[in-house]
């Protein structure tokens, strides 16, 4: 067989390794669906007349509709968390030590994670938006290829930031570093376009918001579905993602390789 043959073969036996995992162990993913969900109702049933009315929005329906896309991207962000763990978990139990001792590809350990990773972020992003839809969220204007380019987006993002977690998986000690320095991937979106507009921040806080990754996503992706100005955020999204999907990617492949010397 050739080198790119063993490689596919041997990543596609990991990814099903890693699927299978992630069936047979749901709590740490239910564990993670449950803060976008929480958050969601929260903000629409607590807070939405007053979030309404802050966004000169009519009624609640007006902030299920802005609020529903950065809690797609809050629940990418928690998702990628738990690839983290997972990687952590198989770096301090000596499972990855197995793998070494076999003849497998070396890259398809991580492929097998990223790829089931990116699969369970569309997965929860799927389940989240049926709960949205279910509390009135709508999308009518959007046209195919809209939903198309939104769905194209959401994955891109989680791609990038599977690598990111991938990275913070290998150099951390054990699983609990893992989901410590994971949680940038969950404050992120709470410090961006998520909840309100950036102009309505105070004025020295909104160079933070405005200037990282998860608010031209947001505001993208709110774009696609909802028909609001994009912009130069489609763009600078996708810049976004492709660096830190580089970034994570390399990173993570230098730690992984020096691991194995």
């Amino acid at each position: 067989m050739s080198s790119l043959s063993l490689a596919v073969r041997d990543s596609n036996t990991m990814l099903r390794r890693n699927l299978l995992h992630a069936r047979r162990y749901p709590s740490l993913t239910l564990n993670l669906l449950l803060t976008p969900i929480m958050m969601l109702l929260l903000f629409v049933y607590i807070f939405g007349d007053v979030m309404s009315a802050g966004i000169g929005g009519a009624d609640r329906s007006d902030y299920i509709a802005y609020i529903v896309p950065g809690i797609l991207m809050l629940t990418i962000g928690g998702t990628t968390v738990g690839t983290a763990v997972s990687i952590s978990m198989d770096m301090t139990e000596g499972i990855i030590a197995r793998f070494r001792t076999m003849a497998i590809h070396r890259g398809s350990v991580l492929i097998g994670h990223v790829v089931g990773s990116v699969l369970q972020s569309i997965m929860s992003v799927a389940f989240v938006g049926a709960v949205a839809v279910a509390i009135g969220f709508r999308s009518t204007d959007a046209t195919i290829l809209e939903w198309i380019l939104a769905i194209g987006l959401l994955t891109l993002v989680a791609l990038a930031l599977t690598w990111i977690a991938v990275g913070m998986g290998l150099v951390s000690p054990n699983a609990e570093a893992a989901s410590n320095n994971a949680m940038p991937l969950i404050l992120l979106p709470l410090l961006s376009s998520a909840f309100i507009p950036v102009d309505t921040m105070p004025g020295w806080f909104q160079p933070i918001a405005e200037y990282q990754p998860f608010t031209p996503a947001i505001e993208t992706l709110r774009g696609l579905l909802l028909g609001t100005e994009i912009g130069n955020n489609g763009w600078l999204a996708v810049a976004w993602c492709l660096g830190l999907a580089v970034l994570g990617y390399l990173w993570s492949s230098s730690v992984f390789n020096r691991d194995q010397k």
